[in-house]
């Protein structure tokens, strides 16, 4: 079961953020035309919004692996389905919905980089700095947040909660 929520970041503070994120992205891939990863379930709608916000050619595909069981981190990782396209000699940029522990994304940066793309960076809506040392790895970052769990825009709870416009931190009952 969920405990109460109050909202985070409402949809209107999100979509500026995701138009913010689109320019700089825009900027740096200037000349090049990219590949757009989005890791399934929860990174859709934020990269439904941040491939629309990117003002350069790209392509989409769709990478599922999760890590997370309600709540709690499993710290295992699982590949459910993996790209369909060939990414050697590829600019790719990953998105997350976000990186908590960082397990999850540190499995596919270290996949992804052993398939030999031109490049490869990463761009998260969520980070949560106190629980991973990735820093180094996020070329992106939304917003970042404290140890809180979070639903809402693709975030969910066991499947629910995905369809929610504004990000909610689930608030611990007392």
């Amino acid at each position: 079961m969920i405990g109460p929520m109050k909202k985070l970041f409402d949809r209107q503070t999100i979509q500026h953020r995701v138009a913010d994120l689109g320019q700089e992205i825009s900027r740096d891939y200037h000349q090049d035309e990219m590949l757009v990863v989005g890791i399934l379930n929860g990174a859709f709608i934020f990269m439904a919004d941040l491939v629309r916000a990117i003002n350069r050619p790209v392509h989409v595909d769709f990478m599922e692996a999760h890590s997370y069981v309600g709540m709690e981190s499993t710290g295992t990782i699982k590949l459910y389905s993996d790209l369909k396209t060939d990414i050697s000699g590829r600019h790719v940029l990953l998105v997350e919905d976000i990186v908590d522990t960082g397990h999850t994304i540190a499995y596919l940066h270290e996949q992804l980089t052993q398939r030999g793309p031109a490049s490869l960076k990463i761009c998260t809506l969520l980070s949560k700095p106190a629980k991973h040392n990735l820093h180094h790895l996020l070329n992106y970052v939304g917003f970042e947040i404290s140890n809180e769990f979070v639903v809402g825009y693709g975030l969910d709870f066991d499947g629910r909660f995905r369809e929610l416009p504004d990000i909610m931190q689930v608030v611990a009952s007392s």
